[in-house]
């Protein structure tokens, strides 16, 4: 990524009227690598009934940590537990002369759902693109029978766009354990 934030810049409290506890939205460190690896595991099963490799996906959450030119997460911790995380990678828009943030591995856990946690760490990504003139901004995908996740997103400020999303992944790279 082209900015790099201070630390100061990552942590907030976020005091939504239907999240239960005090919760902090902060960028994950090395220390959150399982939890955020467990994160994207739960998702891949929930959201497209994938059996993802571990190891595979420790790996890439560590790489992206380890290398904040990626992206970055962000976790939000309730009573020092973290109950979500989100991942920020971006694309560069000639149009636009800017970057777009793709908001990716979202994932809050089922307890905390629907109580203004995705909300929290949004406000937050939007906080953080303030700081950044080349953010233009915001994208994401998702499955399209998570009629759920749509209306959170659409709640937001989010909106459909008219592209469709083609992908052709390398022979050698696999996502199921097996």
């Amino acid at each position: 990524m082209s900015v790099s934030f201070p630390s100061k810049y990552f942590s907030i409290i976020c005091n939504h009227r239907f999240v239960m506890a005090r919760t902090v939205i902060r960028r994950a460190t090395t220390g959150d690598i399982a939890q955020i690896t467990q994160f994207n595991i739960g998702i891949a099963k929930e959201t497209e009934n994938l059996n993802l490799n571990p190891t595979v996906v420790r790996l890439g959450v560590a790489k992206l940590i380890d290398n904040p030119n990626f992206g970055f997460y962000l976790v939000a911790e309730s009573d020092t537990r973290i109950v979500g995380s989100l991942m920020i990678t971006t694309e560069w828009s000639d149009w636009r002369c800017g970057q777009f943030w793709w908001i990716q591995s979202v994932y809050v856990l089922s307890e905390f759902r629907r109580k203004g946690l995705y909300g929290c760490l949004y406000s937050k990504v939007k906080e953080l693109a303030e700081l950044d003139d080349n953010v233009c901004g915001f994208r994401l995908y998702v499955e399209k029978d998570n009629a759920v996740a749509q209306k959170a997103y659409r709640k937001y400020g989010m909106h459909n766009t008219p592209y469709l999303l083609f992908e052709e992944t390398k022979t050698s790279v696999s996502l199921s354990s097996k």
